[in-house]
C-alpha cells in the first residue's frame, strides 16, 4: 500500500475537508464555496494551495469553476444501469474471490485477509446513507457504514461501503481489521443466507478519497458494483456500492447459463 494518506500535500488535505464537506451535504449541489480569501482565512493556507485543492476538486467533478462568478458543487453524476434478470439470481457468497484474476489466490499474490476494514460508523445521514436506508427500508439511524478496501499483491484495487442495521454488525466486523470477506462474515455471524436482489454497474471518475485510498488521480476512471442482497424470503439486509480501479478490472454478464445450471 502506498504512504500517500500519510505524507499527502496540504492541498490534497484541503480537497479533502472540502469532499467531506460536498459528500456530507454541508455544501450541497448547486451551493457556492466560499471565496479564496475566505477558504485561506478558514484554512490558514495562501491562495496557490487553495487554487490548487479547487483544481483537484474540479479534476475529480466534484465542483465547477464559473470564471468571474465563483465555484459551486456539482450535481450529482447520472447513472446508467443495467437491470440483473431475477430469474439468473444467484446466492450471494460475497464475489470477491470470483473478482480476483485467476490463479492470483494460488500464486500468494493476495494478501492473507484479501479485504482490509477501514472504518466503521454509525450512518451519519449523508446523502448515500439516506439512500442506503431507502434501499434497506429503514431509516438511516438504524444503520452502520462499513468502509474496506481490497488489496491484490502490493496494490490497492477496490473500496467498498457497506450499510446494514447496527443490530446485525458482529463483532468481527466492527473494527478496522482484516476479514476474509465482508459478506461472508454477516452471513456466517447472523446466521442468514444472502441472495442478491438486484445488481446495478455504472462508470463514475474518483473522487478525492477514492483516489486518495486507490492511488490514482482524482477523476480516475472508477467502475461500480452496487446493489442489494436479501434474504430469501426478500428482506433486504446489505446495501454495497463497490468502486474498482477501471484499468484493472472489467464487468462481465454471461446471458446463457453454464451447462451445470
Amino acid at each position: 500500500m502506498s504512504n500517500r494518506r500519510r505524507t499527502a500535500p496540504i492541498y490534497l488535505q484541503l480537497a479533502r475537508r472540502i469532499q467531506d464537506r460536498i459528500d456530507s451535504g454541508d455544501l450541497p449541489a448547486g451551493s457556492r464555496l466560499p471565496s479564496e480569501p475566505e477558504l485561506c482565512e478558514e484554512f490558514d493556507v495562501n491562495r496557490l494551495t487553495i487554487r490548487q485543492a479547487i483544481a483537484e476538486l474540479e479534476r475529480a467533478a466534484s465542483v465547477e469553476i464559473r470564471r468571474g462568478v465563483g465555484t459551486f458543487v456539482r450535481s450529482p453524476i447520472a447513472r446508467v444501469s443495467i437491470a440483473v434478470d431475477p430469474r439468473s439470481q444467484r446466492f450471494d457468497l460475497g464475489s470477491l474471490t470470483t473478482a480476483i484474476p485467476h490463479g492470483a489466490a494460488d500464486a500468494g499474490d493476495v494478501e492473507d485477509g484479501a479485504e482490509r476494514i477501514t472504518a466503521v460508523v454509525p450512518a451519519p445521514r449523508t446523502p448515500a446513507d439516506t439512500g442506503a436506508a431507502g434501499h434497506l427500508r429503514c431509516d438511516p439511524a438504524e444503520l452502520s457504514r462499513l468502509e474496506s478496501v481490497i488489496v491484490i499483491g502490493p496494490e490497492p484495487w477496490g473500496v467498498n461501503s457497506y450499510w446494514l442495521k447496527s443490530s446485525l454488525l458482529p463483532e468481527e466486523l466492527s473494527a478496522p481489521r482484516r476479514v476474509d470477506n465482508v459478506v461472508r462474515v454477516l452471513a456466517r455471524s447472523a446466521d442468514i443466507v444472502l441472495e442478491y436482489d438486484w445488481r446495478a454497474f455504472s462508470a463514475i471518475g474518483a473522487d478525492i478519497g477514492d483516489a486518495d485510498l486507490l492511488d490514482v488521480p482524482a477523476g480516475a476512471p472508477l467502475l461500480v458494483r452496487e446493489g442489494v442482497s436479501c434474504t430469501p424470503d426478500g428482506e433486504p439486509v446489505l446495501f454495497v456500492r463497490r468502486r474498482i480501479n477501471g484499468e484493472r478490472a472489467r464487468f462481465v454478464l454471461n446471458f446463457r447459463p453454464d451447462d451445470d445450471d
